[in-house]
């Protein structure tokens, strides 16, 4: 009994934590704060994922159809951006990669 408890716990601590990716280029997502010089080595196509891919731990349901192709909506709870609940570094990491997308012109 008190094993399935745990379980359980154990389970509903992963569906409210969001897990964070890691990029030998550029670090992990929701603890490194990536450098420019690094973002500026991934396509548009690789920083568009990296973007999106902390949305996506984070519970956004995506909109555009690209976004819907590429993550699903699957298990996703916030339906507006700007209530996603980013940490620190996660904010500071969407930034810098909305900057070089910016800078470079990808869409």
């Amino acid at each position: 009994m008190l094993r399935g408890f745990v379980v359980t716990l154990a389970l509903l601590a992963g569906m409210t934590s969001a897990m964070a990716n890691c990029y030998e280029v550029i670090g992990c997502d929701d603890s490194d704060h990536f450098r420019r010089a690094d973002l500026q080595q991934l396509s548009c196509q690789s920083l568009w994922e990296v973007r999106n891919w902390i949305y996506k731990q984070n519970g956004y349901c995506f909109s555009t159809q690209r976004a819907k192709n590429a993550f699903g909506n699957q298990g996703c709870w916030i339906t507006n951006q700007s209530q996603v609940k980013l940490n620190a570094v996660e904010r500071d990491n969407v930034a810098a990669i909305a900057s070089v997308e910016k800078a470079r012109g990808c869409n």
